[in-house]
């Protein structure tokens, strides 16, 4: 059995514990970090040009019949102030009040 390949046992030298908790720990923060940044631009508004906001209503749809409008002058996914007879492309129809 001299031919037998040695298998040698990990070392656990403090050095190398030392640099995995380290590196562990600053995994942890770039993923804090990560999930902060990702929550942030999913609540920023979009500009009014890009949704083709406009002043005036679009028929019978209105921001103040919209699921998104805020009274009394915004809106959960447009930037800036809304007015209620307004319209833009991300329109949602509110539902009727149960």
């Amino acid at each position: 059995m001299k031919d037998a390949p040695k298998v040698r046992s990990a070392e656990l030298s403090r050095r190398s514990l030392l640099r995995n908790v380290a590196l562990a720990g600053g995994a942890a923060v770039l993923g804090t970090t990560v999930s902060a940044n990702r929550a942030a631009a999913a609540q920023a508004k979009v500009p009014q040009k890009v949704v083709a906001y406009q002043d005036t209503p679009k028929g019978d749809l209105r921001c103040d019949n919209c699921a998104q409008f805020e009274a009394p002058s915004s809106c959960k996914v447009v930037d800036g102030t809304i007015s209620p007879s307004g319209w833009c492309k991300v329109y949602v129809k509110k539902k009727p009040a149960a």
